[in-house]
């Protein structure tokens, strides 16, 4: 179940990035199309958290993260690289796939800072506080998404356009999506055998 939860986590962390140039609107909120499946990210890692330990998580997210920097700097030379003549995709291909350095740069380090932040809080959580997972769940989510959003936000948008709103929808959104991710939590639990808290 390690090496499933651990794919899912890096595939997801990849799906995310190549999704999050395209904006959507939800209700009134315009957020990145790669927030669904990013929120769930730290789901992911509180249950990888939950079976190798803090520290086992933290090379998780570090291995994650390297793998995102790979995929950013090679769709970089991707695009670099003279198209073939017959190739008419060329501009299309950047569009989706060229992030500004300044979103790319705003997302790594969000990814990084709120991942490790996630790890201890959920390793702290269990350990001097104890309660139900999905109560520690909750709260490393909770903390964690939070500053994903202002180190994000901040970073690619400030000086260009308000930043307060986007922050209150972005936090708002992944809040939403923790809570209907919790029962994953005890999914994986049951497959393992064990009775949930």
């Amino acid at each position: 179940m390690n090496i499933i939860l651990i794919g899912l986590y890096i595939t997801c962390e990849i799906v995310a990035n190549v999704t999050a140039s395209k904006p959507v609107q939800i209700g009134k909120f315009i957020v990145p199309a790669a927030i669904f499946i990013y929120t769930l990210t730290f789901t992911l890692i509180d249950l990888i958290n939950e079976s190798l330990g803090k520290k086992g998580a933290q090379k998780v997210v570090l291995t994650a993260f390297i793998a995102n920097l790979l995929l950013a700097l090679y769709t970089q030379l991707a695009i670099i690289l003279p198209p073939a003549p017959f190739y008419s995709g060329q501009e299309a291909f950047a569009s989706v796939l060229g992030s500004t350095p300044r979103i790319v740069f705003a997302s790594l380090t969000a990814y990084l800072i709120s991942s490790l932040i996630d790890t201890e809080i959920f390793a702290f959580w269990k350990t001097y506080i104890r309660g139900p997972k999905w109560l520690r769940v909750l709260t490393s989510n909770t903390i964690s998404t939070g500053v994903d959003s202002v180190v994000f936000i901040t970073l690619a948008f400030y000086g260009v356009m308000p930043i307060g709103a986007l922050i209150k929808g972005q936090y708002g959104v992944k809040m939403a999506i923790t809570f209907g991710s919790l029962p994953l939590i005890y999914l994986v639990k049951r497959q393992k055998g064990e009775t949930p808290p």
